[in-house]
């Protein structure tokens, strides 16, 4: 059955570029049909098996205001079956070909997903093409998933100790910004939802020109163009709802939040940048991969020598670097305090080593960061499962197969002095929010 999947960052998405000189990532190729439907191919011969993914440009940002979890509602209902495929026949049919299937919704998309033998293509096809356009959305199966997503959002509240801070803290980072809603909605809003909300989204979201098709795998071009016209060629688009409108956040907002809870055994440390994606700059973005890349991943990276190894102020540390979003992207710093040290001493440890960073960046440190990330993960394009959520994840935001192809090409040519330039931008100029967690008790 369909699950809940908030998704920030797949991890393959972080080292997209690490190929060979001149290879391309995938070897995808895309087309579109004269219904909007696009179609992403990645042909992978090594075994009969095909990752099918389904992807809807519509997800949390785009329901109207209190109507929240409206997307992931559907996602559920998606799986109760069309005029045509009644109830359960749907995961029966799937699970009696030996088909796996799921979904997960996110702030920016929804995606349905197989993994099939390619005998069972056409199965799949023919199936996901019916929900596309012929959901029946009873009410009893409305009332009973409805409840099963209430109950879910409140095991995730309840059974998660960190999940009062991660939603008050999303509020006070994305301020009136869509990202700050809750992709479960709350526990009021999803009591409120009616049935007439969830048919809306659907008819106004979920039509050809909105979704991306991906297949990954044992399949060619020729063949997937003969197959997505069978089954979606005579879809006919729908009246696209309202999508998203994203307001522009202040680039000099300084927040903090501090929060002490039961059950967290161990303080920590959040510091989350507003900072660009591939729809507010496309150029910028390579830039700070590399820069997330040199402070703090892995090991080697200069945070953790300075603060984990060498003062020995954390028990970690690390940045990641979201920029495979509709709106803003954020760069996160995230640590957990050593004994004896508090989070605001580690923040002030931590400040103090990302100066010290930036300051001693030169050539070969730039060039060395790049080396690593070139070279690992070579094996990404032999893997046609983690093709097809790569490539699905950066479609759907709106970038192309050539922007994707020519990923790791974008990061060699990025240059010491792009670096140090994106680096004092994020630091001086962008809106950051500081989060800290502590046991309840602790001063």
């Amino acid at each position: 059955m369909a699950k809940l999947k908030n998704i920030i960052f797949s991890w393959a998405l972080l080292c997209l570029c690490a190929f060979p000189v001149q290879a391309k990532l995938f070897g995808a190729q895309s087309f579109m049909l004269d219904n909007g439907l696009k179609v992403v191919v990645a042909e992978n011969h090594k075994a009969p098996v095909i990752k099918y993914m389904l992807w809807y440009k519509a997800g949390t940002v785009d329901e109207p205001e209190g109507k929240g979890g409206t997307a992931h509602l559907l996602e559920h209902l998606m799986f109760r079956g069309t005029s045509k495929v009644s109830g359960e026949m749907f995961d029966d049919v799937l699970k009696q070909n030996g088909v796996e299937s799921n979904a997960f919704t996110s702030y920016d998309f929804t995606a349905y997903h197989h993994i099939l033998d390619i005998s069972k293509l056409e199965l799949v096809m023919a199936l996901e093409a019916d929900r596309m356009q012929n959901l029946k959305i009873s009410p009893e199966h409305f009332a009973l998933e409805r409840d099963i997503v209430y109950q879910e959002r409140k095991q995730v509240v309840d059974n998660n100790p960190t999940a009062p801070f991660t939603e008050s803290y999303r509020k006070v980072l994305w301020q009136e910004h869509p990202y700050a809603r809750s992709v479960s909605g709350t526990e009021a809003e999803i009591k409120s939802l009616t049935i007439d909300d969830v048919k809306n989204f659907y008819q106004g979201f979920y039509t050809p020109d909105n979704a991306i098709l991906v297949l990954s795998g044992d399949i060619d071009l020729p063949t997937a163009k003969d197959l997505a016209q069978k089954y979606y060629g005579s879809i006919s688009k729908r009246p696209m709802a309202k999508k998203a409108v994203f307001p522009k956040l202040k680039s000099d907002r300084n927040a903090k939040l501090e929060m002490a809870l039961p059950q967290i055994n161990a303080p920590r440390l959040t510091k989350s940048y507003i900072a660009p994606s591939f729809n507010t700059d496309k150029n910028e973005i390579y830039n700070l991969m590399v820069l997330s890349k040199y402070l703090g991943e892995g090991e080697t990276s200069e945070l953790y020598k300075d603060l984990v190894i060498k003062q020995k102020k954390a028990l970690a540390v690390s940045t990641s670097y979201d920029y495979v979003a509709r709106s803003y992207g954020r760069f996160i710093v995230s640590a957990l305090p050593a004994n004896g040290v508090t989070p605001q001493e580690l923040e002030q440890a931590i400040d103090e080593s990302v100066q010290k960073a930036i300051q001693n960046l030169n050539i070969d440190k730039i060039n060395s960061t790049k080396d690593k990330m070139l070279s690992g993960l070579v094996y990404l394009q032999d893997n046609p499962f983690d093709a097809a959520e790569t490539l699905g994840y950066m479609s759907a935001v709106g970038m192309g197969v050539d922007d994707i192809e020519n990923h790791a090409e974008r990061i060699r040519q990025v240059t010491y002095q792009d670096v140090k330039e994106s680096a004092n931008k994020l630091l001086h100029q962008t809106s950051v929010t500081t989060g800290i967690l502590t046991p309840k008790g602790e001063n």
